[in-house]
């Protein structure tokens, strides 16, 4: 039996998301403490992220563009971060003059909770800059994007107090660029 590119692209990405995740997983972490969690999201759910991406429309436009980006993804991979355990450093990145302060500051939840650990927050980044540096590696399209987490957020998808998602597609040119600002 031939195959065509086309008829195993789907599964071919998912295997890079999970490369993308492993990558994400082992990059370096603040004091070796791993606070970080990974979900995997399948084509079927898109749609469903994609509408609740719509709803917050009124208060940003460019929800919708990104929603109709997300729509082209043949996956969605997002990582998040508890940050309400600091690293004790007291280094007062947080705004708060020592690791006891923040532990005992009130946490409010606007899109994400805070106030986080900044060292919890930089470890995130470093999990999403090596993700996205195994999508470049294994020649996968992705784009790191805020606004789809949000949706995958008040959906209860996945419950970290930041997260940023990652669609994930294999196309002949990347669909997460040259995004059209809704107007």
């Amino acid at each position: 039996m031939v195959l065509n590119e086309r008829d195993f692209a789907d599964e071919a990405v998912k295997i890079c998301a999970f490369l993308m995740a492993e990558s994400a997983r082992t990059a370096p972490k603040s004091k070796g403490i791993d606070d970080l969690e990974i979900i995997y999201i399948p084509k079927e759910r898109i749609e469903e992220i994609a509408r609740k991406m719509e709803e917050f429309a009124s208060e940003d436009k460019d929800f919708i563009r990104d929603a109709n980006s997300l729509r082209k993804a043949k996956g969605i991979l997002v990582l998040g971060i508890k940050g309400r355990k600091p690293i004790g450093v007291n280094c007062g990145a947080c705004g708060f003059s020592s690791c006891a302060d923040f532990e005992k500051a009130e946490r409010k939840e606007k899109k994400f909770m805070g106030p986080n650990c900044v060292f919890k927050l930089i470890d995130l980044g470093i999990a999403l800059g090596s993700a996205v540096k195994m999508s470049a590696i294994l020649g996968v399209d992705t784009r790191i994007m805020y606004r789809v987490a949000i949706a995958v957020k008040a959906l209860g998808i996945m419950k970290s107090d930041v997260m940023f998602a990652i669609p994930v597609a294999s196309e002949g040119k990347n669909p997460f660029f040259d995004r059209l600002t809704q107007r």
